[in-house]
C-alpha cells in the first residue's frame, strides 16, 4: 500500500501521481468551454425564483437540447487542440468459458478493413502496462488460458477512421469464427471474493448494552477451505470470532428446537441478474500526444478522482513515458454502474495505442449488455422466530450467497451491505447475518442502484407478510409491533441517527382507503373483472445512505459585485445534484449560486495528505496520522451511495456558513453600525442567530434589510472572508476541527479549511493567501470518528413505504400494477420536484425488478453478446400506473432537519409490495424473482 498512498498524498498537493502530472478540466473549465459549463449554466435564465425555488434543473436546457455535456457526445473535433481525425476501437471477447483461448482470426476482414492496431495481453506485458490491481488479473486473456467469465476481453482493435471501423464491426459482430478456441478445460476457479458475518445478542431491552455485537466487539470473518467459508466452533471464552460463533450456534439451536409458543419461518428467496440499462452506455475518448507525453482523456465516470489516480498508476511504468494526464469528466448517468468500472481503463488503453490519433471506445447496446456491470443475484436462506402471544420477533438468521460474476469489483462490499440491510425497519433482539460473494463465469456484477439492499430487504418484506398470514394477523400491525424506534440498536449494535419516523408511516398506511378496504375491493374488482385476480400489497423499508468513509469537498466564493460561484467534487449522474447543491448555498448566502462547477478534482489550496485504508486503519495509526495537521482520513468521495444530498451538501453548507459568519455577517454589522454611538443598530440587541434572509436581503432584529450585492461589496471592501474551501470526513459521524479566522477560534464539522480575503484586505492579510490564492488554515485541534465505528456499517437511514394494487390474469399468469401510493421521509426537501422524480423513477425500476427483468446468468445470457432490448423487457408507462400513482413526502420535523439521501431507497419497497399483492390476489406465495407469467402460472395451475 505504501507506494500508492504516497502518490495519493501528493495528488491534491502537487497534482502528481507516480511521476505523471494530472489536471482535470471538468465542468466549468474555461479552457474547454465548448465542452462543458458555459452552455450548461446559461439556461434557464433565471433558473430559480426570487424566493430560491428551482424553476428547472440548472443543467436541464443544455441536456435536453443536445449540448455537449455528456462524454458520449464528444468527438475529437469538439476538443480544442485535438487533431480533427477521430479513430474508433472495439473489444473482442471470448464467449466460451469452458475452452482454452487460442487467439483471434481477422482474416474475414481482408486487407482493406483490417484494424490499424491490435492490442493483446502480450502487448500490455511487453509495454509495461500495470492494469489497476482491483481490475486484475488478465484485463486481456492471454492465449492458452481459460476465460475467467463469459465475455472476457481478449483484444482491442483500433481503426483510424469511422468508415472502415463501422464496416469491419458489422462483419465481426456475432461472428463466432473471430475467437479461436482450443481444448475443453475446467472452468476458472478462485476463492470467494469476500465473506462476512454479523452477530448480535442484545441486552434485556433494546436500549441496554449488547451482550455481543459487531460494533461493541467485532464482525466475523471465516477461514476459506475448498473455496467455501468455514466458521469453526464457538467458544464463549475464546477470541471474539469464537465468541460470536458461540452466540450464533445458540441461536441456531433455538431455531431448530423453538421454545413453546414460538413460530419459526424457514424459507429461501432468490433474486435475478439485472441490467442497469443506463441511457448513456460506457464510453471514453482519448488522445495520446507522444510529442508532449500527454494523455487527453474524456470519460464518463462517477469517480473522476479514482480514475485519474489509477490511470496514472497504470501508465507510469509503461514504455509510453506519459508525463501528463489531462482528464475531462462529463455529466453522466448510471446510478452506480459507472463507479469502479473497468471500461474506462480500456478506453485509456485505446488512446495510448492510437498512434497519435484520438480514439473513441464506446459500447453499443449489445456490447453494454455483454460487459456492463450487473446487479448481483442473491440466494437467501431466511429464518425468523416469532413469539405468538405478543407477535415479537426473537431471532433472525439470514445466510446468503451472492453471485459476483467474473471480476471482484465491489462484490465483497455489496454482500456485506446486503447482509446488514436485511434488518429493514425491524428491531431484532438477536440476529445472525452472513453473506459470501462468489466468483462465477457470469458477467461482472458491481455497484448498482440498491447495492445489495434491494435483494435482502425485499425478501424481508416478503417474509414478514408471509409470517403475518401464517399467524392470522394484519401485516401492518405485525410490522408496528416490531418496528425499529429511535434510540434502538441495529443488527450491528449501532444507534441510527436522529428520529426514526417509521411508526408515523405505518399509521398512515394502515389508514389508507386501499389498505383498509382491501378485502372488499378484492371482491368488487373480481366480480367486475372475472378474468383477473385483484390484490393489494404493502411493504416498507429504510436504507442507509453513505459509505462510512465519506469525504466531501466544496468551495464557495462571491465577487465584489455579488456573483456567487460554487465548486463541488461531486458528479451529477442524473440525480439533479448540480441544481440542489447550487440551491443549498442560499441557506447562508440568501441566494443560490450563480454558477456551479461539478466534478472538480483539483483542490490544491487544501494541501491534503492521507495514508492507510479508512476502513482498515487502526486507532493507533489514525491517532499518529492526525498529528500532521494536513492529514485526512480519505481524500475524496466518488458520487455514489446516495451521498449527494447529505454528504456533498454538508460541504456546500459548511463552506457557505463560514462565508456568512466571517464575511457577510460582519459586513452587515459594519453597515448597520455606521454613525455615532453604534448607529441604528445600537438601541437593539443584535444577535447572529436572529439573522434572516428575506427575498435576497439580510435582516435581523428589526434592522433595515441589506441586499446581498451590498453585503458582498462591503465584505470585499473590509477585506473579510469572501471565499471558503472545505474538506470533511464522515465515518458514521463527522470529524470536527478547530480553526482560527481573523483572530477568532471556531469549531467546524470539518478537517480542512482554506479562506480568501476580500479585495480591500491589507497587504499583510493578503500575504497569507499563499496556497493557490487561499489562506490555508492550520487546525488547532481535531476530533476524529473512532475507527471502531467502521463496524457500525450503517447509522443514516431514509424510509419509504409503498402500497400497490395488482391484477393477475387467471389464464396467462401475467401480473400488472394498476396503482400505487408511496410515503417517503427524507428530512428537509431541497427540490421537491427532484425528490418526486427520484421516487417515480425508482418505483419504475422496482417494478421491472419484481415483474419483468431477467437474464440467464451464464450460457445464453448477456455475456455472449446477443442481448439487447428486443430480448430484455424494461417497464414502460403501461406497467407503472404513471397517470394514477400518488405519493406523500412527509414534512420535516423542523426547518433545521438535514436532507437525507433517497436515490436508492425509493426503488425497494415496491418490489416486496408487488409480491405481497400477488399473494393477496392469488393465495400463492412466490419467493423467486421476477414474478414472470410462467412462474405465476405454474403456482396457479401446477
Amino acid at each position: 500500500m505504501s507506494t500508492p498512498e504516497l502518490s495519493r498524498r501528493a495528488f491534491l498537493q502537487g497534482s502528481v501521481v507516480a511521476g505523471i502530472g494530472i489536471t482535470l478540466a471538468p465542468l466549468g473549465s474555461k479552457a474547454f468551454a465548448a465542452l462543458f459549463e458555459e452552455q450548461v449554466t446559461r439556461g434557464p435564465e433565471p433558473w430559480h425564483t426570487a424566493g430560491g425555488q428551482a424553476r428547472g434543473r440548472i443543467d436541464g436546457v443544455s441536456k435536453v437540447c443536445g449540448g455537449k455535456v455528456f462524454a458520449r457526445d464528444i468527438r475529437a473535433k469538439d476538443m480544442p487542440g485535438w487533431p480533427q481525425q477521430q479513430g474508433h476501437a472495439l473489444l473482442i471477447k471470448a464467449t466460451r468459458a469452458d475452452h482454452l483461448y487460442q487467439g483471434i482470426d481477422l482474416s474475414m476482414l481482408g486487407d482493406e478493413l483490417k484494424p490499424d492496431r491490435v492490442v493483446t495481453a502480450a502487448d500490455l506485458a511487453r509495454d509495461g502496462i500495470a492494469f489497476p490491481e482491483g481490475h486484475s488479473p488478465d484485463p486481456f486473456l492471454p492465449e492458452g488460458q481459460v476465460p475467467m467469465f463469459i465475455g472476457h476481453p481478449v483484444a482491442l482493435l483500433i481503426w483510424k477512421d469511422f468508415d472502415r471501423y463501422r464496416r469491419a464491426k458489422n462483419i465481426l459482430k456475432f461472428n463466432e469464427k473471430v475467437v479461436r478456441y482450443g481444448a475443453q478445460a475446467p472452468l476458472y476457479q478462485r476463492d470467494p471474493y469476500g465473506s462476512f458475518r454479523f452477530v448480535r445478542v442484545g441486552g434485556a431491552t433494546p436500549f441496554e448494552p449488547d451482550a455481543f455485537s459487531s460494533l461493541k466487539d467485532s464482525m466475523l470473518f471465516p477461514l476459506i477451505r475448498e473455496r467455501k467459508p468455514t466458521w469453526g466452533a464457538g467458544n464463549p471464552t475464546g477470541d471474539l470470532t469464537a465468541q460470536g460463533i458461540y452466540h450464533a450456534e445458540q441461536m441456531q439451536s433455538k431455531l431448530a428446537n423453538p421454545p413453546e409458543g414460538w413460530m419459526v419461518f424457514d424459507e429461501r428467496f432468490k433474486t435475478q441478474s439485472i441490467e442497469p440499462a443506463a441511457l448513456e452506455a460506457d464510453n471514453g475518448n482519448g488522445w495520446y500526444d507522444p510529442a508532449t507525453g500527454t494523455l487527453h482523456f474524456v470519460v464518463a465516470t462517477q469517480c473522476p478522482f479514482e480514475v485519474a489516480e489509477q490511470t496514472a498508476h497504470m501508465l507510469a511504468p509503461s514504455r509510453f513515458k506519459v508525463t501528463k494526464l489531462n482528464m475531462h469528466p462529463g455529466y453522466t448517468v448510471g446510478y452506480g454502474s459507472k463507479d469502479n468500472n473497468i471500461f474506462v481503463f480500456y478506453a485509456a488503453l485505446a488512446a495510448m495505442y492510437g498512434d497519435g490519433v484520438p480514439v473513441r471506445l464506446a459500447n453499443d447496446r449489445y456490447e453494454q449488455f455483454q460487459s456492463g456491470i450487473k446487479r448481483h443475484p442473491f440466494d437467501m436462506h431466511y429464518q425468523l422466530a416469532v413469539k405468538k402471544d405478543d407477535l415479537s420477533f426473537q431471532i433472525f438468521r439470514a445466510h446468503m450467497d451472492v453471485d459476483g460474476g467474473g471480476r471482484i469489483n465491489y462484490s465483497p462490499s455489496v454482500a456485506a451491505v446486503g447482509a446488514t440491510a436485511a434488518q429493514s425497519i425491524y428491531y431484532l433482539p438477536q440476529s445472525d447475518l452472513a453473506a459470501t460473494a462468489y466468483h462465477s463465469r457470469g458477467v461482472e456484477a458491481g455497484s448498482m442502484r440498491g447495492y445489495g439492499t434491494l435483494q435482502t430487504m425485499a425478501a424481508t418484506e416478503m417474509m414478514v407478510d408471509e409470517v403475518a398470514q401464517r399467524l392470522g394477523v394484519d401485516p401492518i400491525e405485525l410490522r408496528r409491533k416490531n418496528v425499529f424506534k429511535s434510540g434502538m440498536k441495529n443488527t450491528q449494535g449501532a444507534i441510527p441517527a436522529g428520529a426514526l419516523r417509521l411508526e408515523e408511516i405505518l399509521d398512515k398506511a394502515a389508514q389508507h382507503e386501499v389498505w383498509k378496504n382491501r378485502d372488499a375491493r378484492k371482491r368488487e374488482e373480481e366480480a367486475k373483472d372475472p378474468d383477473n385476480y385483484y390484490g393489494v400489497g404493502f411493504a416498507i423499508c429504510q436504507k442507509d445512505f453513505g459509505t462510512g468513509s465519506e469525504a466531501p469537498m466544496a468551495s464557495v466564493e462571491f465577487t465584489a459585485d455579488g456573483r456567487v460561484t460554487l465548486r463541488q467534487i461531486a458528479i451529477d449522474m442524473g440525480t439533479g445534484m448540480a441544481t440542489s447543491q447550487a440551491l443549498l448555498v442560499a441557506d447562508y448566502l440568501g441566494r443560490p449560486a450563480h454558477e456551479i462547477r461539478t466534478g472538480v478534482t483539483e483542490w490544491s489550496e487544501l494541501a491534503l495528505t492521507t495514508s492507510g485504508n479508512p476502513y482498515l486503519i487502526s486507532q493507533s495509526e489514525q491517532d499518529a496520522a492526525l498529528k500532521n495537521p494536513r492529514w485526512v482520513g480519505k481524500l475524496a468521495s466518488p458520487s455514489s451511495a446516495t451521498n449527494s444530498a447529505y454528504y456533498s451538501g454538508h460541504g456546500t453548507r459548511e463552506a457557505a456558513r463560514i462565508l456568512f459568519n466571517h464575511g457577510l455577517w460582519p459586513a452587515a454589522l459594519a453597515i448597520w453600525g455606521r454613525g455615532e454611538f453604534g448607529g441604528l443598530a445600537n438601541p437593539y440587541v443584535v444577535r447572529r442567530e436572529d439573522a434572516n434572509w428575506v427575498e435576497g436581503k439580510l435582516t435581523a432584529n428589526g434592522l433595515p434589510p441589506i441586499p446581498f450585492e451590498l453585503l458582498a461589496h462591503k465584505a470585499h471592501e473590509l477585506g473579510l472572508v469572501t471565499g471558503v474551501s472545505v474538506h470533511g470526513f464522515n465515518r458514521w459521524a463527522w470529524a470536527e476541527g478547530e480553526f482560527e479566522i481573523d483572530g477568532k477560534r471556531d469549531t467546524f464539522p470539518l478537517d480542512a479549511v482554506a479562506v480568501k480575503y476580500g479585495d480591500g484586505a491589507p497587504k499583510e492579510k493578503k500575504a497569507k493567501m499563499t496556497s493557490h490564492g487561499f489562506h490555508l488554515l492550520d487546525r488547532t485541534a481535531i476530533s476524529y470518528p473512532p475507527t471502531q465505528l467502521n463496524n457500525a456499517m450503517v447509522t443514516y437511514y431514509s424510509p419509504v413505504a409503498t402500497l400497490v394494487e395488482v391484477k393477475v390474469n387467471k389464464g396467462s399468469g401475467e401480473a400488472r400494477v394498476i396503482n400505487h401510493h408511496s410515503w417517503l421521509e427524507c428530512g428537509r426537501v431541497i427540490v421537491p420536484e427532484l425528490v418526486r422524480g427520484q421516487l417515480e423513477g425508482g418505483i419504475a425500476m422496482g417494478i421491472g425488478h419484481a415483474l419483468l427483468e431477467e437474464m440467464p446468468l451464464y450460457e445464453g445470457g448477456p455475456g455472449d453478446g446477443t442481448w439487447n432490448f428486443n430480448r430484455y423487457q424494461l417497464p414502460r408507462a403501461k406497467d407503472c400506473a404513471v397517470w394514477k400513482q400518488t405519493a406523500e413526502i412527509l414534512p420535516p420535523l423542523s426547518p433545521s432537519d438535514p436532507a437525507k439521501g433517497i436515490a436508492e431507497v425509493v426503488m425497494i419497497p415496491v418490489v416486496g409490495a408487488i409480491v405481497n399483492a400477488v399473494a393477496h390476489a392469488t393465495g400463492k406465495r412466490l419467493r423467486d424473482l421476477p414474478l414472470t407469467p410462467a412462474r405465476i402460472k405454474e403456482a396457479l395451475h401446477g
